[in-house]
């Protein structure tokens, strides 16, 4: 660690080297940085020393960054972001942490965000703060945390906790369907509406029931927000997973189609880079979902 300090240069010269690539001048440096351009040359100039290398071509009045120095710029760039994102980190929770996670919208929305205040009660030193991802990614070198991943336990590179299987359930509005339907063939009469990612879903809930008669083709959505929304107008009857539609089918909105539940394609983790530090939040927001997921649901 002691050979590695001896080779961080000053901060000054790091900021100095970074506005100069970027605005092109030692004056615009100086004027961004709030420097005298002397105290820009000369910051630059122990940059070189404490590097041991040449980093501009000096031609006339006119600083150029040799190509290595080029480089070298860039990820200094990139590591001065890293610091300024961190502290405005800190800054806005100054005596607890951040916990950047990727979620998947309906299962973020419907699951995971009505039990977060518990969490924060729980740790009121922590933010969490969420964004969408529709797609496995490099959770190391993403800023995120963790993840919530649907699937099976393959995201690379990653640790995996299983959260729940997906269970689902063909609902839809009473109007639909003024009387239960007889056999599960009789799904066939009605309008199946269609998830764009899982084309297949209805082929296997309906062979799982018996039915060998291929579905008929109906309105198809890429969000399960938006198909539950046209189940709700009475559009269809749509394919949907339990935690999605416990309210609706509660409060009488929706009603099931057929009253058999069916195995969905995967189930739900929380993934996060298997070959990095843990940070405290993340440890105590993986033990707290843990509970979350052993605890029966509430009526």
């Amino acid at each position: 660690m002691f050979a590695a300090r001896r080779l961080l240069p000053s901060m000054s010269g790091l900021m100095a080297l970074e506005a100069v690539d970027r605005l092109g001048t030692a004056s615009a440096a100086a004027e961004e940085l709030a420097l005298t351009q002397g105290a820009v040359s000369r910051a630059l100039q122990a940059l070189e020393g404490q590097l041991g290398a040449q980093l501009f071509l000096r031609d006339r009045q006119r600083l150029r960054l040799t190509p290595a120095a080029q480089d070298y710029a860039r990820q200094v760039r990139s590591g001065l972001m890293t610091i300024s994102q961190a502290s405005l980190k800190l800054r806005a929770n100054p005596e607890g942490g951040s916990l950047n996670l990727a979620i998947l919208p309906a299962f973020g929305v419907q699951w995971l965000a009505p039990r977060l205040p518990r969490f924060a009660r729980a740790h009121p030193g922590v933010t969490v703060n969420l964004s969408t991802r529709l797609r496995p990614f490099d959770l190391a070198s993403s800023g995120f945390d963790a993840a919530i991943h649907f699937g099976r336990p393959d995201w690379p590179g990653a640790d995996h906790l299983l959260l729940m299987e997906e269970v689902v359930l063909p609902v839809c509005a009473p109007a639909l369907l003024p009387e239960a339907l007889a056999h599960a063939d009789d799904l066939a009469r009605l309008p199946l509406l269609q998830l764009e990612s899982r084309p297949g879903a209805w082929r296997r809930y309906l062979a799982a029931q018996g039915v060998t008669t291929a579905p008929p083709s109906g309105m198809q959505f890429d969000q399960f927000a938006t198909m539950m929304q046209a189940a709700l107008h009475g559009l269809g009857v749509a394919l949907l997973p339990l935690f999605l539609i416990d309210e609706a089918l509660a409060d009488g909105r929706l009603v099931a189609a057929w009253p058999t539940e069916g195995r969905g394609l995967g189930s739900y983790y929380l993934v996060w880079p298997r070959d990095l530090p843990e940070r405290a939040p993340l440890a105590a927001f993986r033990t707290w979902l843990m509970a979350e997921v052993a605890t029966p649901p509430r009526s």
